[in-house]
């Protein structure tokens, strides 16, 4: 196995616990180093520390949940990801160099921004738009082959190029192509975001070169257009959507894209956003 895939297992480790006690020889010890050349590999790999990491993933997910879960209380979000109110509100601070209760109040507004197309100036669509273009249905389970991506999401495009003539042989009409993002680029450093892509395949490929595409229940929007309004369908689903529905995202599965068509001329594209959902709890 690649140095490069042991790290890709150690960040999926600690995004599957991050809500626990994470001790830096849990980590080493799942990927069969010890943990001084574990540390080492890690931040050569990823430019962050273990600890630095697990810090940096727990209060970006807190810090998306304050800006897609309005209902509930700054501190019950800073509980769930381990913090006491005090320290929590410290090591936000820290991070977004302003109070959770500021940052609460300017991400939604802040949101409009595309991280992308700077000059692009956009709205999210009314509830009634957005919902008949969603179906709330069962996702296969799918497994995939895939290639790890650290930076902005406006590079995958050249990555999905590179990645799909390295595995030119093995696609067939049945092939999926996916990706599973793990970031929000409203409150997720672009050069930090971190995303899968993948391609369908097959039992043949031994299991440490595969991966498998959770599915479930989702709540699958069919996006086509322009590939600078996928960022605009997103908002829309976590600002207006999700808070008029008896749905909550469910943050123990991963977003993905589901691709059926793109015309790299145009930047069109047909894709279905797959966003995992549940039953909203009280």
């Amino acid at each position: 196995m690649t140095t490069e895939r042991i790290i890709d297992q150690a960040i999926d480790y600690i995004l599957q616990h991050r809500r626990e006690e994470i001790r830096l020889e849990d980590v080493a010890r799942y990927c069969h180093f010890s943990k001084y050349h574990f540390c080492r590999l890690f931040k050569a790999l990823t430019g962050e520390s273990v600890y630095g990491f697990i810090k940096r993933v727990r209060l970006e997910e807190s810090a998306f949940r304050l800006k897609v879960e309005q209902e509930r209380s700054i501190t019950e979000i800073g509980a769930d990801i381990g913090y006491s109110s005090s320290n929590y509100s410290s090591a936000f601070r820290q991070h977004y160099h302003m109070a959770p209760v500021t940052f609460r109040r300017r991400i939604r507004q802040e949101s409009m921004a595309h991280p992308f197309f700077h000059q692009e100036d956009w709205q999210v669509e009314s509830f009634e738009d957005c919902s008949r273009k969603i179906q709330v249905e069962q996702v296969p389970d799918r497994r995939v082959i895939y290639e790890r991506h650290f930076g902005s999401y406006e590079e995958l495009s050249r990555d999905w190029g590179r990645f799909m003539q390295k595995h030119q042989a093995q696609i067939t009409e049945e092939t999926c192509f996916i990706e599973k993002t793990y970031d929000d680029p409203s409150v997720t450093e672009a050069e930090r975001c971190l995303c899968d892509i993948c391609m369908s395949v097959g039992e043949g490929y031994p299991p440490e070169d595969t991966s498998i595409i959770q599915g479930g229940r989702c709540a699958v929007y069919h996006f086509k257009g322009h590939a600078k309004h996928i960022y605009a369908a997103y908002q829309t689903l976590f600002l207006v959507w999700l808070p008029r529905t008896s749905y909550e995202l469910d943050t123990d599965r991963s977003l993905f894209d589901l691709y059926h068509m793109v015309d790299r001329d145009r930047m069109y594209m047909e894709l279905d956003i797959c966003l995992p959902v549940r039953e909203r709890i009280g």
